[in-house]
């Protein structure tokens, strides 16, 4: 008699695994984008970090852009970027330090939250190239170096952005500009660590998260 893993024709059937990433459906895409939007304003609430002589302060919310990448993809990722972004220009205070308005999107951080939609699909790309798209069955370590690479490269995407915000909204020379990215450095490697064990943590867990 055919079992419950045969099929009539006597085939075996194919075995489904609850760990396998799967497709969301639109609605839950949607809801999984409005929660990483809510994860950068959550993370707004942290004190920002003055840098002396650096018009802009050191900020966790890029550690959101992070996760949101990889967790998300590289579209649903900016997607998440883009609606936080729009809340801000709405008036919503959920820049780090209680910041919002159009004004933010002129100042001298500006390259910066710009540079959240752009940084996200980076990350979320190279995860994706380095992983086949986050296919069942990769092993953590190889999920732990797709992020730490993702994650770097998505440190240059908005270094990039935001020495274009000094150079264009606080008058700082090229080279000045570039220097001051230093700065920053120092934490946002710690942040790209702490995403990607986090991310390595939640593939073990529950991988379906990644779709």
């Amino acid at each position: 008699m055919p079992t419950s893993d045969t099929l009539a024709s006597g085939r075996p059937a194919h075995r489904t695994d609850d760990r396998r990433p799967r497709r969301s459906s639109a609605g839950s895409g949607l809801a999984r984008v409005a929660v990483f939007a809510a994860l950068m304003a959550v993370l707004g609430l942290v004190p920002p970090v003055p840098v002396a002589g650096i018009p802009a302060p050191i900020v966790l919310q890029n550690l959101a852009v992070t996760l949101a990448g990889v967790i998300l993809g590289p579209w649903r990722g900016a997607a998440a970027m883009l609606l936080f972004n729009a809340l801000v220009a709405l008036g919503l205070p959920l820049l780090t330090g209680g910041r919002g308005g159009l004004g933010v999107f002129v100042g001298p951080s500006s390259g910066f939250i710009l540079g959240y939609v752009v940084a996200a699909a980076a990350v979320g790309l190279v995860f994706w190239a380095l992983t086949g798209r986050a296919r069942p069955g990769l092993r953590p370590g190889r999920v732990l170096a797709a992020a730490l690479v993702a994650g770097l490269v998505g440190m240059v995407v908005l270094y990039a952005a935001g020495a274009v915000g000094f150079i264009v909204a606080a008058h700082m020379e090229p080279g000045a500009a570039v220097l001051a990215m230093g700065a920053f450095v120092p934490g946002d490697t710690v942040k790209v660590v702490l995403a990607a064990l986090l991310v390595t943590g939640l593939w073990k867990a529950y991988p379906r998260a990644f779709r």
